[in-house]
């Protein structure tokens, strides 16, 4: 398996530098690569010490998402040609609006116009983590169930923090699969409600990190607890979401597509 090192090279944070490479990279399977993140090269003098070291680093792959022109222009005298998304896309854009572009830095993921919004959505799933505040529940956008550890907060946040959404998340306790029905402060709310569930196998893994040989972690509870929520699934018709091989990035994907 052929081995590189990719580097990420932005003018700020380099989370969307770093999910393009990602997926670029993705459909070279032969290629296994090392991602090396260059965050905030906001001026000629940073670079010019990122290319320096990408140069010197051999078959070295470097991504960007430099915006200013004149970054970019260091970067390539510094003997660095980089996949660079602005270079690419932008004059596609700019001939099909009949506009030139505007550089503008940071803009992505800085403090735009939507950054309280999104905070306000972090301390809102936070406050209704894990069952807690239920007489808010009406507040809120989403609703994740489901039984402990299918990963509920995780993507409770990540919604929140990446797309400003109000997610609360609500475990689904054995009372309550022993009952045969949802929780009445569910009922009311069952449009927004999204199930999230694994195979018995992989939340027995994640248990058992956490209560090492515990009856919580055993296969066999974890297969029994998974059945019965799945009864109360369909008994409600929650929309149900098997996020066994998801990251927490396309779960959050997935359950913003849906209606």
């Amino acid at each position: 398996m052929t081995k590189r090192i990719a580097y990420c090279v932005s003018d700020h944070t380099g989370v969307t530098v770093e999910a393009v490479t990602k997926s670029v990279l993705a459909q070279f399977p032969a290629l296994e690569c090392s991602l090396i993140a260059l965050p905030f090269i906001d001026s000629p003098e940073k670079a010019r010490e990122a290319a320096a070291r990408i140069a010197a680093t051999p078959g070295a792959l470097a991504f960007s998402t430099l915006t200013d022109p004149a970054l970019r222009a260091a970067l390539r005298e510094g003997g660095v040609l980089p996949f660079d998304v602005f270079d690419l896309v932008v004059p596609a854009v700019e001939a099909a609006l009949g506009q030139p572009a505007t550089p503008s830095g940071g803009h992505t993921h800085g403090m735009t116009g939507d950054y309280e919004s999104r905070m306000d959505a972090v301390n809102f799933s936070l406050a209704l983590d894990d069952g807690l505040q239920p007489q808010r529940l009406d507040q809120a956008d989403l609703i994740l169930i489901g039984v402990s550890r299918v990963g509920k907060t995780p993507t409770a946040l990540y919604l929140a923090l990446q797309y400003g959404l109000r997610v609360a998340n609500y475990p689904l306790t054995p009372d309550d699969l022993e009952r045969g029905s949802l929780p009445d402060v569910l009922l009311t709310h069952l449009p927004r409600l999204r199930a999230l569930t694994l195979s018995g196998e992989r939340l027995a893994a994640i248990r058992q990190v956490r209560y090492p040989d515990s009856r919580y972690a055993s296969l066999a509870q974890c297969r029994e607890e998974l059945v019965a929520a799945a009864r109360l699934f369909q008994q409600h018709a929650v929309p149900v979401l098997d996020a066994t091989r998801m990251s927490v990035e396309e779960i959050a994907a997935r359950l913003r597509s849906r209606p």
